[in-house]
């Protein structure tokens, strides 16, 4: 299931790769951290992986949690920003790679398309 819009999907499968990833950590304060990604097309997923990623905080918290979102952004001249932010339940996938997949609830993105309007809805609305 694709749960993008097809702005939101031209976007994301642009030339960005670069994202932020947002978790809740054991002591309840947020966490967010660069982090690369991929769309999984197959099972209409965000993958979020890297370097040892099972050792890391992010990976951890999303373990405990089962939540998590990422924001993928930018800003062209000379002041359009636009993004896309994906909301969801989160799972820390140990094999083959250590990854976190986030399987979107809630996207809302901001300047994308001709309108540029900002867009928010629930994954199950579509």
């Amino acid at each position: 299931m694709n749960p993008f819009t097809p702005d939101q999907l031209s976007y994301l499968t642009g030339e960005r790769r670069l994202g932020r990833l947002a978790t809740v950590g054991q002591d309840g304060l947020p966490h967010v951290a660069p982090v690369g990604w991929s769309y999984n097309a197959e099972l209409g997923t965000m993958d979020i992986g890297g370097l040892d990623f099972a050792r890391t905080k992010k990976f951890r918290d999303v373990a405990r949690t089962g939540r998590a979102a990422l924001v993928i952004d930018d800003v062209l001249p000379p002041w359009q920003p636009r993004g896309v932010e994906i909301r969801g339940q989160a799972e820390a996938v140990q094999q083959p790679e250590a990854l976190v997949r986030i399987h979107p609830t809630r996207v809302v993105s901001w300047g994308l398309g001709s309108a540029g309007a900002c867009q928010a809805s629930d994954v199950a609305e579509r």
